[in-house]
């Protein structure tokens, strides 16, 4: 049986549920909350999979609902004075990070967005960056779903504040679901 970990920023996403086989651990916001979190699960779980859910902004006003991320990029390391590319972290040769399944986008920053940043994704959130990087390092698989809360603009504060807790109940409608665990459990 496989070891899941589920690591949620705040408990207002996802409230403990009781799901066989998961275990839920709150990292805090923002990328150092999210590596340090994800550094102690490595360490004290030995988890097979790493699942981070929570809220994300949204790029392209088509998204609405749940979606799954594959493709991870740091949206605020910028040092475009030294040569190198937004989002490349310099001598550092991971420049974004995919898991190789289909799924959108997402530029994770230690800022809330509230308009376009100069990294194109389809989302953006403050955590999975992180954990992806220290899932990715440490040979852990990761899959991620983000709940769209807002559309990353200038009404993004309120309509977070109104919709964090939204997603959970179709998080829990998805990982509860026979096909999804069968997959999980197969792989």
């Amino acid at each position: 049986m496989k070891k899941i970990v589920l690591i949620v920023a705040l408990e207002v996403e996802l409230p403990q549920i009781e799901l066989p086989n998961f275990k839920i651990e709150y990292c805090g916001v923002g990328k150092i909350n999210a590596t340090h979190k994800t550094l102690e699960v490595v360490k004290n779980d030995n988890p097979d999979l790493i699942i981070n859910y929570g809220t994300a902004g949204s790029l392209r006003r088509d998204l609405k609902g749940l979606y799954e991320v594959s493709k991870f990029l740091q949206r605020d390391m910028d040092a475009t004075p030294l040569g190198f590319k937004i989002g490349e972290t310099p001598f550092d040769n991971i420049t974004e990070i995919d898991f190789g399944r289909t799924g959108l986008s997402c530029s994770t920053g230690d800022n809330f967005v509230i308009s376009p940043p100069s990294l194109k994704t389809d989302l953006v959130d403050m955590e999975a960056y992180a954990i992806a990087k220290v899932c990715w390092l440490s040979g852990i698989d990761f899959m991620c779903f983000k709940y769209i809360s807002d559309d990353a603009d200038s009404f993004s504060p309120n309509n977070w504040d109104k919709n964090i807790g939204f997603g959970k109940e179709a998080f829990k409608k998805f990982i509860s679901d026979l096909d999804f665990l069968d997959h999980i459990f197969a792989t």
